[in-house]
């Protein structure tokens, strides 16, 4: 057990200074109030979003997820820990079976083909987040890299915490918050900020700062991707 001495000690000394994701958080707060503001949320969580917007936001992100596996595999190439190249290539086959699956088997059910989700056009706004996210993977460093992915990490789980906490009339919706609101994905997401932040501790000033730049529009894209849904964007 800690005395009372070498608590006292503790308590004066300088405070460590905070997670870099607690930055990154607090400059995205805004964002992400948005986003739970939005129409298509809010009719997540109460059940009366139109099935046809949903069955929209399932296809694009399916084919989000697609190129969202090519930027992982990417940014696992130049992570600079084994440990931590494994833990993306995992979720880069994570995003293409495990997630799709769930989105491929909601759309069966609702009689949307596998045919028709690969013969979609991916919508604009999804484009420019993706060629956004493949670009941060191919040309910048670890740091500012991963933090253009992690709002697609941590803003779901964020999000599907928040809805969890309403739940959904709808059945379909209530198996999509139980996705993100789970604690196996809780353990992913964690497992990333952990990284970011340690990748911050040796990263240059100037990464940092172009890091949270990059975290920010993703998060605006994030907000971008709901909204598109919403007015199922051609």
């Amino acid at each position: 057990m800690m005395r009372r001495r070498s608590f006292l000690f503790l308590a004066a000394s300088p405070l460590a200074p905070a997670p870099f994701h607690d930055k990154l958080w607090s400059a995205a707060a805004p964002t992400f109030a948005e986003i739970m503001r939005h129409p298509f949320l809010l009719g997540l969580r109460n059940g009366t979003l139109p099935q046809r917007k949903f069955q929209f936001y399932l296809i694009q992100d399916a084919l989000y997820l697609t190129r969202f596996s090519q930027a992982l595999n990417i940014l696992a190439a130049k992570a600079p820990r084994p440990a931590w190249a494994d833990g993306f290539r995992r979720d880069a086959v994570e995003a293409v079976q495990t997630e799709r699956q769930m989105h491929t088997s909601i759309l069966a059910s609702h009689g949307v083909t596998s045919a028709r989700i690969e013969s979609a056009a991916m919508a604009p706004t999804n484009r420019a987040y993706t060629t956004h996210l493949l670009h941060a993977c191919r040309s910048l460093s670890f740091l500012e890299a991963l933090a253009a992915m992690l709002p697609c990490y941590w803003i779901y789980w964020e999000a599907g915490r928040e809805l969890k906490k309403y739940g959904s009339a709808d059945k379909t919706y209530q198996r999509w918050i139980d996705q993100y609101s789970a604690g196996e994905y809780a353990q992913t997401v964690r497992r990333v900020l952990s990284v970011i932040d340690e990748a911050a501790i040796t990263a240059t000033p100037a990464q940092r700062a172009s890091a949270e730049h990059l975290f920010l529009q993703s998060a605006r894209f994030e907000y971008r991707f709901w909204d598109m849904a919403w007015r199922e964007e051609q």
